[in-house]
């Protein structure tokens, strides 16, 4: 399908004569099922490989506030024609998919006719293609500069303003946030009904506009103490699917924001991999995180989930996106291309409290700070992370992260600051003195007790 040559206002008429089809659906919205819960319902967790992609539309490129805005205005960023041409190289790389579009608080409201004909076309695409339509608070880092009940306050009127955009009683199953709070995301689940979040992102630390290192980087209920701490039991538990932003590179994520001239964030997203190394390499980059996880990811863990953020204003060119889709479609052609939505309630489905164990391996790409002569296991369920790093040299490996879930936590002020980091007794970035990469059998006596109750050939003693 050519999407350019789509007439949306012939097809909005031609949706209206399908009576029947409309009742249908409507009927389907008014009893509080979507067409992605539909799907949802049909497909496992396990066996399968799921890729999610979210695109950002926004106005401002930080939507502090409602009112306040950081950053550059982007409104010359987004046209009509770019939209289009975003979504045919998504269409291009990968037929079949869908993917979540997250509109900020002004780019829902924007009166000019570039936004209002945005509005229109994407509405176009959840019709005709299933993409998912949602809400982004504060462009991403809400809690940074907003109370809780601002924020809300924000989610409630901007869902709002997205099912009436949409349609009558149309709701979307998931919301992106980068960063979420506890609070926010336990008020998703209880008043909006609302069960999926993409609300950390992970390893997150000295780089943008709010850190958040110390979570789990696969699907998780948050504790009502920390969105960073798996919940430990029925008393903390939130009944939110807590996801990731987008899939980084191990290895390049133990680093510390932009130091050494390595970005911490490179994985599968364009600014650190496309945009910095070009095509070919920056290609190259992205399918070595991908691979990461529906390789050696997918044997250890059963399923495997890859996912990206792009933002629409972004410089650069939409091939490398075509390309990045069209070899996985070629290298892993079962793979599931579905929305942000469709698979936390997948993981929902397959999971009613935090039972993962997640395990992850990776040898460096040699690209950046994916240091090729380095090996990282990491290791992730509901008491802590671990991680081990391995110079394949000497033979030498050492726990670089050690962060237990299982003590007692708690999120700063709402509005107060950037940090949001969850550290434990070692963290990844080495920021702090006590950080130290040591040996396994250098760690606490206590340490080693909770590791070896998961998983005791690690522990020789």
């Amino acid at each position: 399908m050519n999407l350019t040559n789509i007439n949306y206002n012939a097809m909005n008429r031609w949706y209206c004569r399908l009576f029947w089809s409309l009742l249908l659906l409507n009927m389907i919205h008014a009893t509080g099922f979507a067409l992605g819960s539909a799907r949802a319902d049909s497909v496992k967790l396990m066996g399968n490989r799921f890729l999610t992609f979210n695109a950002v539309i926004r106005v401002n490129q930080i939507e502090v506030s409602r009112n306040r805005n950081v950053g550059h205005d982007e409104r010359n960023l987004h046209t009509p024609s770019r939209v289009v041409k975003f979504r045919e190289a998504i269409s291009k790389g990968f037929p079949g998919s869908r993917i979540t579009w997250a509109f900020s608080w002004l780019a829902l409201q924007d009166t000019t006719s570039d936004y209002r004909r945005i509005r229109e076309i994407v509405v176009g695409y959840h019709q005709t293609l299933g993409d998912e339509i949602t809400f982004l608070p504060g462009a991403y880092f809400a809690n940074a500069y907003n109370s809780i009940e601002q924020v809300n306050k924000d989610l409630h009127d901007g869902l709002e303003r997205v099912s009436k955009m949409v349609g009558e009683h149309c709701r979307p199953l998931s919301v992106v946030a980068g960063f979420l709070s506890a609070k926010n995301q336990e008020y998703l689940a209880k008043q909006e009904g609302i069960h999926v979040c993409q609300g950390n992102i992970w390893s997150q630390y000295a780089i943008d506009n709010q850190d958040g290192d110390g979570s789990v980087s696969y699907p998780y209920y948050p504790s009502k103490e920390h969105f960073c701490k798996p919940a430990q039991g029925k008393e903390d538990f939130i009944d939110c699917v807590n996801l990731d932003g987008w899939t980084m590179d191990f290895l390049s994520a133990r680093r510390q924001g932009s130091s050494g001239g390595f970005n911490s964030r490179m994985g599968v997203g364009p600014i650190e991999t496309l945009g910095k190394y070009g095509l070919e390499m920056g290609c190259k980059e992205m399918l070595h995180t991908t691979a990461t996880h529906f390789d050696k990811g997918f044997r250890l863990n059963g399923f495997a989930w890859v996912t990206n953020c792009w933002e629409v204003s972004l410089p650069i060119d939409t091939e490398g996106l075509t390309l990045w889709l069209s070899e996985i479609k070629r290298q892993w052609p079962e793979v599931r291309f579905v929305t942000q939505g469709e698979f936390g309630m997948i993981w929902r489905a397959k999971y009613k409290s935090n039972s993962f164990n997640y395990r992850f391996e990776e040898q460096g790409s040699g690209i950046g700070g994916s240091d090729a002569d380095k090996e990282i296991k990491w290791f992730m369920n509901k008491k802590f992370r671990l991680a081990l790093l391995k110079d394949l040299k000497n033979g030498e490996e050492e726990v670089i992260d050690f962060t237990r879930y299982d003590t007692s936590v708690k999120e700063p002020a709402s509005g107060s600051t950037r940090n949001w980091s969850l550290m434990g007794e070692i963290n990844q970035k080495q920021t702090r003195t006590g950080d130290k990469p040591i040996p396994v059998d250098q760690l606490s006596k206590k340490s080693k007790s909770i590791i070896k109750a998961y998983y005791p050939n690690l522990i020789a003693k």
